[in-house]
This record gives structure tokens, C-alpha cells and sequence, in this order.
């Protein structure tokens, strides 16, 4: 089984490739990432935007890499005060999407980002650590690695492989 995830991010390929491991128990996978853009701001600033881009991933991998199985796009963004991703699934022509948890952020932060700033430098620099979104994430950091940026991405991804996972359920 062949899965794309649009982003060249470790934490996003391993979460794909964890979630994928427990649904498809067994089978052997090839997962693998491919940048894509966005087609939004680098710091999505709200829900729709976030989906959006999303979106937007989902549509540019499968474009540049035909043939897969799976194709898969995560994009974090923000929705008022709290940060979460949107995770979008594609499956022969078929689209699922859900939401990720969402973690609050502190006010700092929040004034940061709105003055143009991304998250993972924003957690960077209050935290003394470097490259943040690639590793644990914003999650890790607030969490004190109760969570991690991956953990929460996998589980938002097996409930966005739902309809895949009981296709029986969701036919129209």
C-alpha cells in the first residue's frame, strides 16, 4: 500500500505512518512525504484558512504524485486562541477530513502570531529550543512531552480514516 503525505515534515510523515501501521496491522506500507505549498499564509489564522490549505496540499500531491493509495495532508493553523490542525484524507476520489485537538495557546504567543510570527518559532524562542515544529511541536512544549505534535496528529488521522475504515457506513 502505497501512502503520500503532503509535507516533507517528520512529524507528519511518522504520524501518517504510525496511524497507518494500526489500521492496515500487518500489511506492508510505503509512506513517504513530498513538499507541497499550502497556498495560504505560513501561519493559517483561522479554521477555514486552515482548511483551506489543507486542502490545497491534499490537491497538489496527488497532482504531482499519481498512483498512490492514500494521500494525506495535515495543516495546523489557529481558530481564535487555540491551536489545531486540519487532516485530510484522499482515497480513490474520496475525501475525509477531520480536526485534530486543540491546545490553548498562551497570550504571548497568540500576539506574536497575529503580529506575523509562525508557532514553531514562536515556541522556539520561549522555550530556547530550535526547529520545534519538526520535532514534538507546540504540543510537546506546553505539555512538558505529556503529548506530542505527532501523538495527537495520529489520532486525527485514523478518525479522518473512518469512512475508509467502514466504508459500508458511509455509502451513499
Amino acid at each position: 500500500m502505497k501512502i503520500i503525505v503532503a509535507s516533507a515534515n517528520p512529524a507528519k510523515i511518522r504520524a501518517v505512518q504510525d496511524a497507518f501501521c494500526q489500521i492496515f496491522s500487518g500489511q506492508p506500507l510505503q509512506c513517504s512525504g513530498q513538499k507541497t505549498v499550502s497556498g495560504v499564509a505560513a501561519q493559517p489564522m483561522t479554521s477555514e484558512e486552515t482548511l483551506q490549505g489543507a486542502l490545497n496540499r491534499l490537491q497538489a500531491v496527488a497532482a504531482a504524485a499519481p498512483g498512490a493509495d492514500y494521500y494525506v495532508a495535515l495543516e495546523a493553523g489557529l481558530d481564535t486562541d487555540s491551536s489545531f490542525a486540519w487532516v485530510c484524507v484522499s482515497h480513490q476520489g474520496r475525501i475525509s477530513k477531520t480536526r485534530s485537538a486543540s491546545l490553548p495557546l498562551p497570550p504571548a504567543a497568540l500576539m506574536a502570531m497575529q503580529q506575523g510570527e509562525e508557532l514553531g518559532d514562536v515556541m522556539d524562542r520561549m522555550f530556547a529550543q530550535h526547529n520545534v515544529k519538526q520535532q514534538g511541536g507546540a504540543i510537546a512544549m506546553l505539555t512538558n512531552h505529556l503529548l506530542t505534535r505527532s501523538g495527537v496528529y495520529q489520532q486525527a488521522i485514523i478518525l479522518a480514516m473512518i469512512p475508509f475504515i467502514q466504508p459500508q457506513l458511509f455509502s451513499s
